[in-house]
C-alpha cells in the first residue's frame, strides 16, 4: 500500500501494483486506512489513574511506575504473578523484542497473544500433524488447484484480497462447507451447508469414501506419515449414512465432495475461524490435514491444507513471539532448543522457561483467582473481543495494576486502565509483517505518531532500561532494524529461516516468502515439506483419529437456537481502528440478527424488530432484525464488531483443551422482541 502524504498528514492511499499478493487492489478497510491514521480517537499522551480519574503524565514518571509497580507486585507475589497479552498488530520486530523483554527481563511465562483467540487451533493442528506450525502452501495456489475446499472461510466477506486469486482460476472447482450461506458460500460450484459444528464427522466421512474407493495416494503414504492403519479402522463408522444423520447433508453431496477432492491433480483446503473457533479446533486442523495427507496433497504447487490468517501479523508473533513456543518454532521443553537460544543470546539457560505459562484465557482465570495481580495489554481490546464478558470484567476489576498500551484511547479497555500508553501504529513506525503464505513485507514510517506516542519497539527498549537489562538483551540496538538483524541469525537453520534476508531485498520484491536461507539466489515462490520430510523425530506426518462429539452447548427449549457470530466486510475485530472511519460506520453502523423466515414466523417477528439476543450468561439488546435464508431454521447468526451490542455478552467460557482458544461460535440463545408493547403498538399504527 502506498500512502498520500501532504504536510505531514497521510491524506489518500492505493494499492502497490507490484506486490505479489493484492497486485495493487484494496478492500474497503485498505482504501480508507489514512483515516485511521487521523482518528479522532488516537491515543496521544501517556495517563495515569490518579484519585481515580486518568490524568497526563510524562513518559518517564509513566514508564517509572509501571517498572515500579509490575516489579513491586513480582515481589511480594512471584514472577509469574505478572502477565501480559500482546496482540497480532506488531512488526514482527516488535514482537521479538517483546518477547525477550517479557521472559527474560520481567521473568515471567505468564505471556500470550491475543492471536490465541484466532489463530491458536491452526498453530496445534499444524504441530501435531506435522511437527511444527507454518502454513505450508501458498496463495498461488489458489490459482493452480483443480479443486478448491473452503471449511467454515468466508474469504469474500474476510479476506476479500485473496478473492481475486480464487477468482484468477478459471478452471477450479470450488466447494464451499458452511452452515451459513455466506458470500463465499454463492460463489461455490458445490455449496455443503452441513450443521454446526459438524466439520470432524464430514471430513471423517470423505476419508472413508476414500479409502473405500481407492482414490488415496499409499505410496506417499507409506513414506511420509504414521498412523494409516488405525485411521482407515477408525473411519470406519463414518458411512456416508451415518455422516449424513451428523451434517444435515445427503449421501449424494458426500459421495460427490469425496469424488472431487480425491480425483483433483492438485487439491487445495483453506480454513478460517469456522474451524477455529471451536472446543475442537486443534482437532478439526488434524482432520483436515489427515485428508491432505492420505491423497498426498501437501507440498506441491495447487495441493495444500491451508490456515488463512487473519490479523495482519499474526505469523510474525507465532515465528518469533516467545508465547506457545520459543522463537523460531523452537520447544521449550527441549533443552536442545533452550541451549542454542542461551549460546545465540549470550546468556544463562536457566533464564529460558522450559514450559509456556498461562494462555490467554488461563491469564484470565489467574487474575480472578488472584494469581496473576498485574497485567499489561498491548494493541489488543479484551472488553469486546472476550468471550463471556462477565468473567473478564471480573478478572480486571480484580487486578492491582493494569496498563494498555494503544494506539488508540479511550477503548472500552483502556478506560479501565491504571496507565495508558499511547502507540504508534502501521504508517509510523518500520519493520516487517509476515502473512500466511509466510510471505515477508517491508513496512515503513511515513507520518508522524500523534502527541507524544511512541513506537511500540521504542517503549520495549525504554522500559528495558530501567528494568537494567538493555545491555545484556538488545545490545547497541537503536531501531527496528538492529532487531532483524538478530532474528535472521536466531532463525537460520530453522523452517522460518529469515537468514537470506535484508530490508533492502523485501522492499526491491513487495515481498518475499520464507524459508530463505543465506545464499539463497532465486526469488520463487516456496512450499512446505515439499520433500515429504516433515519436522517430526522420524520426519513423518503424523495422522490422527479424531472422533467426532456434539458442540458443548446444545438448544433446549428455553434456549432454542444456535447463535453463530463472523465478521463484517466493512469492520475489524473491535472496531477500535474502523469504527471512527465516516465511510466504514456509515455502510455499516449497527450490529444485526440474522434469522430464517420459518423460525420469525414462529415467533411472530418482523423484518427490522428490535430483538434481544438472550443466553444462560447474559443479553445483547436492541439488535435489528434481519429475516432471511441465508441461516438454516435453528440458527441465527450475528457481527461480533460492536461494542455497543456486544456478542460476548452471551458467548460461553468453552475452550479447545489443546490449542486454548475459544468456542465462540454455537451457543444456545433464545430471541425476543425489545420492548414488545411498544413495538407491537407501532406496528399496529398505535
Amino acid at each position: 500500500m502506498f500512502i498520500g502524504v501532504k504536510d505531514g498528514r497521510a491524506v489518500s492511499v492505493r494499492g502497490n501494483p507490484n506486490h505479489p499478493v493484492n497486485l495493487g487492489k484494496l478492500c474497503l478497510k485498505g482504501l480508507s486506512e489514512h483515516y485511521t491514521l487521523e482518528a479522532s480517537n488516537r491515543a496521544k499522551h501517556p495517563l495515569l489513574r490518579k484519585k481515580g480519574k486518568l490524568e497526563r503524565v510524562s513518559w518517564d514518571e509513566a514508564l517509572d511506575v509501571m517498572v515500579e509497580k509490575f516489579c513491586a507486585t513480582q515481589a511480594r507475589y512471584g514472577s509469574n504473578s505478572l502477565g501480559v497479552i500482546s496482540t497480532g498488530q506488531l512488526v514482527t520486530e516488535e514482537f521479538y523484542a517483546l518477547g525477550k523483554l517479557v521472559q527474560l527481563g520481567f521473568g515471567t511465562k505468564n505471556f500470550d497473544g491475543n492471536t490465541t483467540l484466532c489463530m491458536a487451533s491452526a498453530v496445534s493442528g499444524y504441530k501435531r500433524s506435522f511437527g511444527s506450525d507454518g502454513p505450508p502452501g501458498a496463495y498461488e495456489d489458489l490459482q493452480k488447484a483443480d479443486v478448491i475446499f473452503l471449511i467454515g472461510a468466508n474469504i469474500a466477506d474476510n479476506h476479500p484480497i485473496l478473492c481475486q486469486h480464487l477468482e484468477a482460476n478459471p478452471k477450479k472447482t470450488l466447494i464451499v462447507a458452511d452452515p451459513r450461506v455466506t458470500k463465499t458460500a454463492m460463489m461455490a460450484d458445490l455449496f455443503l451447508p452441513l450443521k454446526p459444528r459438524s466439520d470432524i464427522a464430514l471430513i471423517n466421512g470423505l476419508i472413508h469414501v476414500l479409502i473405500r474407493t481407492g482414490l488415496i495416494n499409499r505410496e506417499y503414504i507409506e513414506q511420509h506419515t504414521t498412523g494409516f492403519e488405525e485411521l482407515e479402522k477408525f473411519v470406519q463408522k463414518y458411512t456416508p449414512e451415518y455422516v449424513a444423520q451428523i451434517t444435515g447433508l445427503t449421501e449424494d453431496l458426500i459421495l460427490k465432495t469425496a469424488y472431487l477432492y480425491g480425483s483433483a491433480k492438485a487439491a487445495f483446503i483453506g480454513w478460517t475461524m469456522g474451524v477455529n473457533h471451536s472446543t475442537q479446533g486443534a482437532e478439526t486442523v488434524n482432520a483436515i490435514n489427515n485428508l491432505a495427507l492420505i491423497t498426498g496433497n501437501i507440498g506441491r504447487a495447487g495441493a495444500s491444507p491451508f490456515s488463512i490468517t487473519g490479523q495482519c501479523n499474526a505469523m510474525g508473533t507465532r515465528e518469533t513471539g516467545f508465547t506457545s513456543g520459543l522463537p523460531g518454532y523452537r520447544k521449550f521443553e527441549s533443552a536442545k532448543d533452550r541451549e542454542d537460544l542461551a549460546s545465540l543470546w549470550n546468556v544463562s539457560v536457566d533464564c529460558i522457561p522450559t514450559a509456556r505459562g498461562l494462555a490467554y484465557p488461563d491469564i484470565v482465570e489467574a487474575a480472578i483467582s488472584q494469581k496473576v495481580r498485574a497485567l499489561w495489554i498491548i494493541a489488543t481490546n479484551p472488553i469486546v473481543s472476550f468471550p463471556n464478558l462477565d468473567v473478564l470484567k471480573q478478572g480486571l476489576e480484580t487486578l492491582d495494576f493494569l496498563v494498555v498500551q494503544d494506539g488508540f484511547h479511550p477503548t472500552p479497555t483502556s478506560e479501565l486502565a491504571d496507565l495508558v500508553l499511547p502507540a504508534a501504529i502501521w504508517g509510523e513506525k518500520e519493520g516487517t509483517y509476515t502473512n500466511s503464505e509466510r510471505r515477508v513485507s517491508k513496512v515503513n514510517a511515513v507520518v508522524d505518531p500523534p502527541g507524544e506516542a511512541k513506537s511500540d519497539f521504542n517503549i520495549f527498549l525504554e522500559l528495558a532500561k530501567r528494568l537494567g537489562c538493555y545491555d545484556e538483551l538488545f545490545p547497541g540496538w537503536t531501531n527496528p532494524g538492529d532487531a532483524f538483524e538478530e532474528w535472521k541469525k536466531v532463525s537460520a537453520g530453522r523452517l522460518c529461516d529469515y537468514s537470506g534476508l535484508s530490508y533492502e531485498l523485501i522492499e526491491e520484491h513487495g515481498g518475499v516468502q520464507w524459508p530463505f536461507p543465506t545464499g539463497t539466489t532465486e526469488i520463487s515462490t516456496t512450499r512446505l515439506y515439499e520433500a515429504g520430510k516433515f519436522q517430526t523425530d522420524d520426519g513423518k506426518a503424523k495422522l490422527f483419529c479424531i472422533e467426532w462429539k456434539p458442540f458443548p452447548e446444545q438448544p433446549n427449549r428455553e434456549f432454542p437456537f444456535v447463535l453463530n457470530t463472523g465478521r463484517t466486510v466493512e469492520h475489524w475485530h473491535t472496531r477500535t481502528k474502523t469504527g471512527r472511519v465516516p465511510i466504514l460506520e456509515r455502510m455499516s453502523p449497527n450490529a444485526w440478527l440474522e434469522m430464517n423466515t420459518r423460525d420469525a414466523q414462529a415467533l411472530k417477528l418482523k423484518p427490522h424488530d428490535l430483538v434481544n439476543v438472550i443466553s444462560r450468561r447474559g443479553t445483547v439488546t436492541g439488535l435489528e432484525l434481519r429475516v432471511t435464508e441465508i441461516v438454516a431454521p435453528g440458527q441465527v447468526f450475528m457481527p461480533f464488531h460492536f461494542a455497543e451490542t456486544n456478542a460476548n455478552q452471551v458467548t460461553q467460557s468453552a475452550f479447545d483443551p489443546i490449542s486454548r482458544e475459544p468456542n465462540y461460535k454455537q451457543c444456545a440463545v433464545r430471541v425476543e422482541l425489545t420492548n414488545p408493547v411498544e413495538q407491537r403498538g407501532k406496528r399496529n399504527g398505535q
